[in-house]
C-alpha cells in the first residue's frame, strides 16, 4: 500500500474533483471513482492498526493500576461462591470453579470503581487453564438495567450473582461483552477459537438475540497456555477495539457499536466460565483526557 502524505492527499482530493467522469450509478445518478480514483482513496483511507494506534496514543489519564501481585481486595470485588482470586508473584490469578456445567462455579471479577466516557483497559494476560470449551469474557462498562429490582448500580443486586449464571448478566446489564481465549461449549479442538462481541440490552429483549455487534474472529492463533499476552480494550464514542498481542504476532480487533445503544458509565468486569482460568498482571484502567 502507498503511503501518502497529508498534503499530497488533499491535492490529489482537490484534483479529483476536476478528473472527467466516465460513468455514474445507475440507479442514482451518482458519478462513481474511476479504477485508478479508488485505487488513491483506498490507500488514504487509514488501515484499522493505524486508527487504533492514533486512539491508543492519545492523552489518556490512569484511573486505577493494579500489578496483581497485591491485595485484590483493594480495587476488586467477586462475583461467585466457587472460583477463587489469589495474589500471585506473577500477578492475580483468576480461576473458576472446577466442575463444568455447573452455574454456581463460574467467577466474574468487578472493578469497585464506576467509569465513564472513553476508556482504556490494558493488561498482561497468561492462560493457566488448557480447556478447550467455555469462554473468559471482558464487560466494559457495565451497569444494571435501571428497574427497582436491578438497579444501575450492580452491587446493589451483587446477592443475585452469589450464582453467576451467565443469563443473570445479559437479562439485566447494560454493559459490552468481549469473549476471547473462547470455544464453543461442543468443541474437540484448541485452534477452534474465537474473539467475539456483545452489548447486552435487558430492556429490548431478553437474551442474547439481537445483542452481537459485527465483526466475528474466528481460529486467531493466540491464547497458548501459558504463553503472556498484551491486551489493550478501548471504547471510544461508538468505537469499540482489541489489540492482542504476544511475542510472536500482533492483532487488532474492531467492532463499530452504533447499530445498538450507546453506553457511557459502569464497571469492568473479568468473568471466568468454569474450567477457565488465567493471571492478570499490570491491570491499567484510563480515561481521556479532556483538551
Amino acid at each position: 500500500m502507498k503511503i501518502l502524505s497529508s498534503a499530497l492527499v488533499t491535492l490529489l482530493k482537490a484534483s479529483l474533483v476536476m478528473l472527467p467522469i466516465s460513468c455514474s450509478d445507475v440507479t442514482t445518478g451518482q458519478p462513481q471513482a474511476s479504477e485508478d480514483e479508488a485505487e488513491i482513496f483506498a490507500d488514504i483511507e487509514p488501515s484499522k492498526q493505524s486508527q487504533f494506534e492514533q486512539i491508543n496514543n492519545e492523552s489518556w489519564q490512569q484511573l486505577m493500576f493494579d500489578s496483581g501481585t497485591k491485595n485484590w481486595q483493594q480495587h476488586w470485588s467477586i462475583d461467585g461462591l466457587v472460583g477463587t482470586v489469589e495474589n500471585t508473584p506473577q500477578g492475580m490469578h483468576v480461576s473458576g470453579g472446577p466442575e463444568a456445567k455447573n452455574h454456581a462455579h463460574h467467577l466474574v471479577v468487578w472493578s469497585k470503581q464506576v467509569f465513564s466516557g472513553d476508556i482504556k483497559l490494558e493488561f498482561e494476560y497468561t492462560r493457566t487453564d488448557a480447556a478447550i470449551r467455555y469462554v473468559t469474557i471482558i464487560y466494559m462498562l457495565a451497569s444494571g438495567e435501571g428497574t427497582p429490582e436491578f438497579d444501575k448500580d450492580i452491587m446493589a443486586w451483587a446477592d443475585y450473582r452469589q450464582q453467576p449464571y451467565m443469563r443473570h448478566y445479559f437479562d439485566n446489564m447494560n454493559t459490552y461483552h468481549i469473549s476471547y481465549a473462547a470455544y464453543g461449549v461442543e468443541n474437540n479442538d484448541p485452534e477452534q477459537d474465537y474473539v467475539r462481541a456483545r452489548r447486552y440490552m435487558p430492556l429490548a429483549n431478553k437474551g442474547l438475540k439481537g445483542t452481537a455487534l459485527e465483526g466475528d474472529n474466528m481460529n486467531t492463533g493466540f491464547f497458548a497456555t501459558g504463553v503472556p499476552h498484551q491486551i489493550t480494550v478501548i471504547k471510544n464514542g461508538h468505537n469499540l477495539w482489541m489489540k492482542v498481542q504476544n511475542s510472536e504476532q500482533s492483532q487488532v480487533y474492531y467492532w463499530d457499536t452504533s447499530s445498538h445503544p450507546y453506553l457511557n458509565e459502569g464497571r469492568i468486569g473479568l468473568r471466568h466460565m468454569f474450567t477457565r482460568s488465567a493471571i492478570y498482571k499490570d491491570i491499567r484502567i484510563s480515561s481521556l483526557a479532556a483538551d
